[in-house]
Order: C-alpha cells, then sequence, then structure tokens
C-alpha cells in the first residue's frame, strides 16, 4: 500500500470533487444577499461550514507573488517580476524596481536563497518586500520536483551547490552594485558549502557577504525534536517511509519524490492543536461577519498549504549529510569528489541570525558556522540572537522588519565599506 500512496492520494483528491463543488455551490447560495436566509444565524453557519469543508479540502497551487510597489528612500516605485536565470529545478526572479529615485540607484544586491523545503518561494514574500526598500532583490524559484520530466534528469544536494555558485556568477557577471545573499533556514548549508568550494577554487564570483537565518549547521548543538527524530531514524527509514513515484498525469511521471502533501502532514502534526483552534476561530470570524480576520486567516493558510514534492535523492542526501551524519561541521561534506574546506571562506562576510524560541533549529546551531569559518577577518563577521521568535521570526514578521533587517543592512554596509575597490 505504501508503494501507491501517491496513487490513492491523487484518487481520493478526485473523489472529493463532487463534494467541494455541492459545497462551494453551498456557500455561494448563502452568501448571495438576494437570499433572505443568509441574514439569518442558520445562513451564516451554513455558508462558514460549507467554506471551510471547500478549504479543508483543497489542493492548494503554487501562490503568486503580487508585489507590485514598494517605498524606496521615500518614494513608491513600481516593481516588475523577471526570470534572469533559468534551470530545470529553479528560476531566479528578480524583482526590478522602475523609476528609482536618484539616492538609491548604487544600492546593494540581494540574492535571496528561499528553503526548498516543502513550501513556494512566496513564503518569504515579507522577506521580498521588507528588503525590496534597500536592495535590489532575487530570489530562488523552486520548481515542484512533480512538475519536472524524468529527462532533465536528477537533482541532489550537489546539484543545488552548483545552482548556488552558478546564480553568483550570473550576479556577478551582470554588474553593477555588490551582491550579498542571505539564506533562509534550510539552504544555509548549501550557501555555505557553495561559497567555500568557491572560495577553495579562488572564484571572482564570490558574494561580498552571506547571512544565514535559521540554518541548520551543525544540528548536535541544542537538537530539537525535529533533529533527534531525523537521527533516530536514519536514511533508510526516510527511503521506506516518504519517497513515492509521481502519478500520472503530472509531467514527472515516474520521478521518486518527498510528496508536498506527506510534508504538509507532518508540517500539521507538529503544531496540530493551534492549526484545529485556527479554523475553529476562522469559522467564527465568518459567522459573526468580521471579514478582516477571516480574510488574513484566508491569506495565512492559502501560503501555508500550497506545498511542493522534492526529489528523493535531495531530501535524503540532505537528511544524511545535514542531520544524520553532521558532515559539515565535521570537516567531511564532499561536493562532487572535493572535501568543503570553510576555512577557505576569507573574503566573504558573514552574519548569523538566530531566534530564540526556535523549535526546528535551535539556538547555537546557525552560530556555528562562526567557528568552523575561522578564516573570516573579524570586521567581516557579526551573530544576532533575536528574542522572543521562533523559527518563522526570523525572517518574517514585525521583529523581523524592526530590528533583524536593519541590523542585516547596516552588515551589508559595514561589509561592503571594507572591501577593497
Amino acid at each position: 500500500m505504501n508503494r501507491y500512496a501517491y496513487h490513492f492520494f491523487e484518487m481520493a483528491q478526485l473523489a472529493m470533487a463532487p463534494a467541494r463543488a455541492f459545497s462551494d455551490f453551498t456557500r455561494l447560495t448563502f452568501k448571495n444577499p438576494v437570499n433572505p436566509i443568509t441574514y439569518t444565524a442558520v445562513g451564516r453557519n451554513l455558508a462558514a461550514s460549507a467554506e471551510l469543508f471547500e478549504r479543508m479540502t483543497r489542493r492548494y497551487g503554487k501562490p503568486a507573488f503580487g508585489v507590485d510597489k514598494a517605498m524606496v528612500e521615500g518614494q513608491e516605485v513600481e516593481i516588475e517580476e523577471e526570470i534572469v536565470w533559468l534551470r530545470p529545478f529553479c528560476q531566479l526572479l528578480h524583482f526590478k524596481r522602475r523609476f528609482l529615485p536618484e539616492t538609491a540607484v548604487g544600492q546593494p544586491r540581494l540574492l535571496i536563497v528561499a528553503p526548498m523545503s516543502g513550501h513556494y518561494a512566496t513564503l518569504l514574500r515579507g522577506t521580498v518586500e521588507t528588503f525590496l526598500q534597500t536592495h535590489d532583490v532575487h530570489i530562488t524559484d523552486w520548481v515542484d520536483a512533480r512538475l519536472v520530466p524524468l529527462s532533465f534528469g536528477k537533482f541532489d544536494l550537489d546539484d543545488y551547490i552548483d545552482y548556488v555558485a552558478d546564480m553568483c556568477q550570473h550576479l556577478n557577471e551582470a554588474g553593477g552594485p555588490p551582491f550579498h545573499i542571505l539564506a533562509v533556514c534550510q539552504p544555509s548549508v548549501p550557501v555555505l558549502a557553495a561559497v567555500a568550494r568557491m572560495e577553495s577554487e579562488n572564484s571572482p564570483h564570490v558574494p561580498a557577504s552571506m547571512t544565514l537565518e535559521g540554518g541548520p549547521i551543525d544540528t548536535r548543538r541544542n537538537p530539537t525534536g525535529v533533529n533527534k527524530l531525523a537521527e533516530k531514524r536514519g536514511p533508510q527509514w526516510f527511503r521506506q517511509n516518504c519517497i513515492h513515484t509521481v502519478p500520472f498525469p503530472y509531467p514527472g511521471v515516474g520521478r521518486k519524490v518527498y510528496p508536498g502533501f506527506l510534508q504538509l502532514s507532518g508540517f500539521m502534526a507538529m503544531n496540530f492543536d493551534r492549526h484545529v483552534n485556527a479554523h475553529l476561530e476562522m469559522f467564527n470570524h465568518l459567522v459573526e461577519g468580521d471579514g478582516d480576520s477571516a480574510e488574513k486567516h484566508r491569506d495565512f493558510y492559502d501560503e501555508y498549504l500550497a506545498v511542493m514534492d522534492l526529489t528523493a535523492e535531495f531530501y535524503l542526501q540532505t537528511i544524511d549529510t545535514v542531520f544524520v551524519h553532521h558532515l559539515l561541521p565535521k570537516g567531511e561534506m564532499k561536493h562532487r569528489g572535493a572535501f568543503v574546506d570553510l576555512k577557505a571562506i576569507r573574503r566573504v562576510g558573514l552574519m548569523t541570525v538566530e531566534g530564540e524560541k526556535d523549535d526546528i533549529s535551535g539556538v547555537g546551531q546557525t552560530e556555528a558556522a562562526q567557528d568552523l569559518c575561522a578564516n573570516i577577518p573579524p570586521e567581516l563577521r557579526l551573530h544576532y540572537l533575536q528574542k522572543d521568535v521562533g523559527h518563522y521570526g526570523v525572517f518574517n514578521g514585525s521583529r523581523f522588519r524592526k530590528e533583524i533587517a536593519p541590523r542585516v543592512c547596516a552588515f551589508h554596509a559595514k561589509v561592503d565599506a571594507n572591501k577593497p575597490h
């Protein structure tokens, strides 16, 4: 049965389609202003129940960034999305700021490496919006593995590292102000590895700095429940229980993946009570007619419930390298057969950011990079621990905007000021 879990999931989605259609019809009927029952308690309860059922059984598609304006130097500017680099498993999005004020023309460039851990890059919409005020922003937009035909080959951790190095080369060759990298959570390891390999080869394409936020650099430090579970079960358990084959009619039919629906069930199980209460609150808001609160709930879960498949080889190699055998902090990680030597990093600034209440990457796991990158000059390094935030708070929310982002901007300015011209 495990072998055909993906197929059964797709069959269940199809089987639920008539019920979702009827539910949607019910919602529209009892929200129609012409219907007198709409204004009764019964009508509001039926409409709220129908909407909740439809949303809980729907398969959510990839959201759009929808960032079309930003405030730069006190002036509103237009934002235009453009794809500037493309590979089978990723595209690099550039948020082009049009009609910039003259004082913002020399602002640094920023490459945000989004996590490839189940959610789409749009989860970092708030991160993008914040840095658009101070940077020329690019972001990695990873492709859902079930949409990539087998003819395009595999994608593993080595390929991920290659992609990061290729994007750095693209940005360097494009010219312009210095560029910096911001890695959010999972990509902290491949970004650090990519920079180390580039430094070992004396590449001219290294970034001015890298900022690692909530990343699992050394999960032996202050291990969380997630870390302990991965180490206890090992790669073989995940291979047997989490890897499935993409079914027809997806373009990636036949590809081995870690499906998004399994990841989502894991996300939800970690905070099951909180999600149940959130949906109950949404039901009450709908019944009471509190449209603003219900809309905030919709926006969050439209993003949170949209998930993508990961290639099996990338997922399993990450589990083995990062969470089970801790190869990077031990100095045993290899890329294409060559050791990843973090001591080779000398020219690239390093900032690490952690959240005091992070239950995914424990306090100290990201800071470990500071000890491992021993040859970065003191003036090019910084560690910051943000009080009272969890994992999500290190890259989004009010404390990120007011406390973390300004420190990242100041670090970039300091690095650029210390670089030889």
